[in-house]
């Protein structure tokens, strides 16, 4: 491990001077990237800051203007959080697949965001749910819709000074519902060969479909949104050739590798199939 300096501020204020400080200042959510990460050389830091102690990263609440999950909150908390089990599925889906247990408890929300592996569980289900990143440095706070997030693999589009203080969602819509699913080759802890993550919501009068969002993981340089199966689903009524139309769409966002876990051509059509399943996992959570 390289020498690096270390702080745990208790204060947000404190949090950002350090950040704006010269030289390489990374963040420890959880550490269950970052240490790894220094350790193999894959990132370096001049300061590491450990961010848990800080109150608003740590929030956990419902508003009226919808669901504030702190960067550095933990996954366990996440999906246990009762209107998350309720009204947002896909994001307790995917929470309870990184790795085990025992890093569940122990990994931010926002440090998997940050990471920006293409393959991040949570970020199609984040992005399925339309959400908002704020973020902080010493000049103010700002906005970023987080399908703007993501640069590319590993990085994102903060500024020198700034840190994730929250995650925002909507408020859940009424007859709506998310899922996520991943294939791995081994039933767990391992890196999704291809992930995605499905919103609908629909008309319950008819089953038009009135919104629906799909995010796709291990597909491209960054997580995706599938927005021509987006489009191929609102506006009509949601039946399985709609759903089989809208799984043949989300390849048209695909641009995959072939590399050790799956070729090209593999991940294609695990896009489809999982897009397939995740919409008709939506269907039937709205459908009780």
């Amino acid at each position: 491990m390289p020498e690096f300096d270390f702080a745990q501020p208790t204060s947000l204020n404190d949090a950002l001077n350090l950040f704006a400080a010269d030289g390489e200042v990374r963040a420890l959510v959880g550490g269950t990237d970052i240490v790894d990460q220094l350790k193999t050389g894959r990132r370096n830091a001049d300061m590491v800051v450990d961010v848990k102690r800080i109150p608003e990263l740590q929030r956990l609440e419902l508003t009226d203007n919808g669901l504030h999950i702190g960067a550095a909150r933990n996954l366990t908390d996440i999906a246990e959080f009762p209107p998350v089990v309720s009204d947002y599925r896909g994001l307790a889906d995917s929470s309870l697949l990184i790795g085990s247990w025992q890093i569940q408890n122990r990994a931010g929300l926002g440090g998997n965001v940050c990471n920006a592996a293409p393959s991040g569980d949570t970020i199609p289900a984040l992005l399925s749910h339309d959400t908002v990143a704020v973020v902080a440095s010493n000049s103010g706070t700002r906005e970023i819709a987080l399908s703007d997030f993501f640069a590319g693999p590993g990085q994102t589009v903060l500024q020198k000074g700034e840190i994730l203080v929250e995650l925002v969602l909507p408020l859940a819509q009424e007859n709506s519902a998310s899922s996520y699913l991943r294939f791995i080759p081994r039933n767990e802890m391992d890196i999704a060969v291809v992930g995605a993550g499905s919103f609908v919501q629909l008309n319950p009068s008819n089953n038009t479909v009135l919104k629906a969002r799909i995010a796709l993981a291990s597909v491209a340089p960054t997580p995706v949104r599938a927005r021509a199966a987006e489009e191929v689903l609102e506006g009509n009524i949601l039946t399985d050739d709609l759903i089989e139309m809208a799984a043949v769409a989300a390849v048209e966002s695909a641009t995959p590798i072939t590399d050790v876990r799956g070729s090209a051509e593999y991940r294609r059509e695990l896009v489809k199939v999982l897009t397939r399943r995740t919409l008709g996992i939506c269907r039937d959570r709205i459908n009780g």
